[in-house]
């Protein structure tokens, strides 16, 4: 048995009927683009939020990008986010004509560090975006504060907090606009591409529309602004509509995943061993992925294989490290929390659907393997 750290197959097999269903109404509902579905999502996702908008889009990235020129952010800004995340939360910032601003994170959790933040503001910056990674909230009221103080925007990517929360606060509530992605792997997972932003203002959500739809207003071929073609798909809506119901409980068997980890996995802890996500408090974790570190990651990782264990890194490579950012100037050392993480952070498997049988043969190899090292 090979065991990798993300499968739906599980899943699909118990939802089939219902997500065969949803592709069904949508091919005989004789409306293929921005029809009954995305109208009744958007509306739906936006209610689980308490926020009276939600505009579909095409994927996570154009919820960024997008979401940003919303907001008002283009050439000339500067947006500061952090650096260890997947690259399409940058490459939405550049995409946006925006100017990315990396921050360094914390060693405890993972996200970014308010302080730092702080530092890297220059007259130039017009937005945050910090990134709630693995499924914990970063520190909102603190950011909040801080962007009060200076007069910038917040766009919270949620992109790996579906129905996390911060003090009773649902995450994608605490700024001025949120963006999601609906990739498969994610805690509310499309059978493709999807994303949406939300917001609780009216002019960025007419902003938002307009911008989704070639920039036009309503009324086709008539373009306001130039915009994009960045629809969410018909089909994929409806899908997410029958998902959207059962999201408590993929949150549910995500924290079970992880409860079993901690349960199994807890007596490694300690200095120069085996560290385990921490939950801050106040937070609601909702594990997208269950991120955990060791100084010899890389001997582990390839020791697993042997168990016929495959799994991944969030993320190797931070993306100021990368050759398509270099233009930004940072060297090596520039962020050195996010630099030493990179060396030392894995993803276990988890998903809600993944057998304990085969988390306990996760468990008992990862147990095997650092025994031995």
């Amino acid at each position: 048995m090979t065991t990798r750290v993300w499968d739906y197959l599980a899943e699909y097999a118990k939802e089939k009927d219902d997500i065969l269903d949803a592709v069904q109404k949508v091919f005989g509902s004789g409306q293929l683009v921005l029809g009954e579905s995305v109208r009744e999502f958007e509306a739906e996702f936006a209610g689980y939020h308490g926020l009276a908008h939600c505009t579909g889009v095409d994927n996570g990235t154009n919820a960024v990008k997008l979401g940003l020129e919303a907001l008002g952010i283009g050439p000339g800004d500067e947006v500061i986010t952090v650096s260890n995340t997947a690259a399409p939360t940058v490459v939405a910032i550049a995409g946006a004509g925006a100017t990315p601003v990396f921050a360094d994170i914390r060693a405890d959790d993972f996200l970014i560090d308010v302080d730092q933040v702080a530092a890297a503001i220059t007259p130039r910056t017009k937005a945050i975006v910090p990134v709630h990674l693995y499924g914990q909230c970063a520190d909102m009221a603190a950011l909040n504060r801080l962007a009060g103080e200076h007069g910038l925007k917040i766009l919270e990517d949620c992109a790996q907090a579906h129905g996390a929360r911060q003090h009773g606060r649902i995450a994608g509530t605490m700024g001025d606009a949120a963006a999601f992605s609906f990739y498969p792997t994610k805690v509310l997972g499309a059978y493709g591409d999807g994303g949406a932003v939300l917001t609780s203002d009216e002019e960025i959500d007419r902003n938002l529309r307009q911008l989704r739809y070639y920039g036009m207003e309503k009324v086709y071929y008539v373009v306001r602004s130039p915009g994009h073609n960045a629809r969410l798909d018909e089909v994929q809506a409806e899908i997410l509509r029958r998902k959207l119901r059962r999201l408590d409980d993929y949150i549910a068997g995500r924290n079970a995943v992880a409860r079993r980890y901690e349960e199994r996995l807890g007596d490694l802890t300690g200095p120069g061993g085996l560290l385990l996500p921490a939950t801050n408090p106040g937070n609601t974790h909702v594990y997208y992925v269950y991120v955990v570190r060791h100084p010899r990651r890389d001997e582990i990782i390839e020791a697993l294989k042997s168990h016929d264990i495959f799994l991944n890194i969030s993320y190797p490579w931070p993306v100021h490290t990368m050759s398509g950012f270099a233009g930004l100037g940072y060297r090596p050392g520039s962020l050195p929390v996010t630099e030493e993480l990179a060396g030392e952070i894995f993803s276990l498997p988890m998903y809600p659907s993944l057998p304990e049988s085969e988390q306990d043969r996760v468990i008992d190899a990862l147990r095997t393997v650092l025994e031995k090292l």
